[in-house]
């Protein structure tokens, strides 16, 4: 008598050790757990992505929870063309750029988690970090898009040139070229600031 196969469920599939491509492959054949997996997956980089992108931490929370949803939604529009983090990135940098552009037409500007952080042992600590931040902040807006995009991936997210050279669509040597200048031009900027 031959043995009947049981649903992968029932034999205890661990989704955790699955690559990428087969959960993808899975979830959007309608497998909820694969989806699942996915999310709890690509969550911490999605939030520290979101969290760099964006000044505000009630934002970069929204833009990463907003970015998961959205994964959840258009996971069928992914066809495999690139890699899933390649796209899933892609999402997350159009989800924050949305967030950010809502920010702007609200008239308040809410203050960092950071300065209510140990303000009984010192009290400036969270107004020097607001402000460092506040600075960093203004100083990649004022350098270009492309070059703020690769410092900030490459040296606060720790993206290889490739990776991000397959995110943004262009050459690995223009994505260096881009780091090499956005630091150069950070490291003026801030430079003056301190003389200053």
């Amino acid at each position: 008598m031959r043995a009947i196969k049981q649903p992968l469920r029932e034999r205890g599939l661990d989704y955790a050790s699955l690559s990428d491509p087969v959960l993808v492959t899975r979830a959007k054949a309608g497998d909820a757990e694969a989806l699942e997996a996915l999310c709890i997956r690509h969550a911490p980089r999605v939030e520290r992505l979101a969290k760099h992108l964006l000044r505000d931490p009630e934002d970069a929370r929204d833009a990463a929870q907003e970015a998961l949803a959205k994964l959840c939604v258009r996971l069928r529009q992914f066809r495999g063309e690139s890699q899933f983090s390649t796209w899933l990135h892609r999402l997350v940098v159009n989800t924050s750029r949305d967030v950010a552009e809502r920010q702007r037409t609200r008239t308040h500007d809410a203050l960092p988690e950071e300065l209510g952080a140990d303000t009984e042992h010192d009290p400036t600590r969270g107004v020097r970090i607001s402000e460092l931040r506040r600075e960093l902040c203004d100083s990649l807006a004022d350098i270009s898009p492309e070059q703020a995009r690769v410092v900030v991936l490459k040296d606060a997210l720790g993206y290889t040139f490739e990776e991000i050279a397959e995110a943004a669509g262009m050459p690995v040597g223009t994505a260096k070229c881009h780091a090499h200048r956005g630091r150069n031009r950070l490291r003026e900027r801030l430079e003056r600031r301190d003389v200053a």
